[in-house]
């Protein structure tokens, strides 16, 4: 996995971000780990520093002024892997939600197949979520439908955040025009992969709610998400996209 990156956001990830770094590279030494960071008051960007002489040339981070959101991050993270000669770069969470075991797999369906975009879906087969409440589950699923009716898209999981884009999309995909910061950047940045008909295949993983630190899902996130999706399909009937 030399020509792979993970990038992995933070925002207070303090108790998560060092046992996250050291599973992702136990995965193979070879998989490199971008940390974009919002200025956490809890010191994550400094644990992550002190972790750099153990993984170097391996890990690296943007430190952010503040909190910007997810999208931003993935955004910047995405033109510093363009800059690099990387092939696949994924998106993970700092939480253990993902499960490190299942990165060799998003990368071999990319690698090995015709596939842009490999996600780690969690709808494939049922719902594979643990120790999220059911009130959770029902939101999250149904947002899955309602995003589907909305776009056309035939993805299960269009919010997960649990991804493997080849280069290509990224570079195809204006990044400076993705608009959404929360959750509705994953569903924007599928669309977009799927408005460019690159191929998309879903794999089952199991998503396992956090342990450490707090979610950073709010009623804003949720807010944007429900527009969010309708403004898209408007602006593509409108031909402005």
């Amino acid at each position: 996995m030399q020509d792979a990156i993970v990038i992995i956001p933070t925002y207070n990830e303090i108790e998560n971000i060092e046992a996250i770094l050291d599973a992702v590279f136990s995965q193979s030494k070879e998989i490199h780990i971008l940390v974009v960071d919002d200025n956490s008051p809890d010191q994550t960007a400094l644990k992550v520093e002190a972790c750099q002489s153990k993984y170097q040339d391996q890990l690296f981070l943007i430190k952010r002024n503040g909190k910007q959101g997810l999208g931003t991050a993935y955004v910047e993270g995405f033109k510093w892997c363009l800059e690099r000669d990387y092939e696949f770069v994924f998106e993970m969470d700092a939480d253990f939600s993902h499960d490190p075991k299942d990165l060799k797999r998003l990368y071999e369906v990319c690698k090995e197949h015709p596939i842009d975009l490999a996600i780690g879906s969690r709808y494939i087969k049922g719902v594979n979520v643990v120790n999220w409440p059911l009130s959770r589950v029902l939101l999250s699923y149904a947002a899955s439908l309602y995003v589907r009716l909305i776009t056309g898209m035939n993805i299960l999981d269009p919010t997960a955040g649990f991804v493997c884009y080849r280069r290509a999309v990224l570079e195809a995909i204006n990044l400076d025009e993705i608009k959404f910061v929360g959750y509705a950047f994953q569903i924007e940045m599928k669309y977009n992969t799927y408005k460019k008909q690159f191929n998309i295949k879903e794999i089952p993983i199991i998503f396992t709610d956090r342990i450490h630190g707090v979610s950073k899902l709010s009623k804003g996130i949720i807010k944007e998400a429900i527009f969010g999706v309708i403004q898209m399909r408007l602006k593509t009937i409108l031909g402005n996209q």
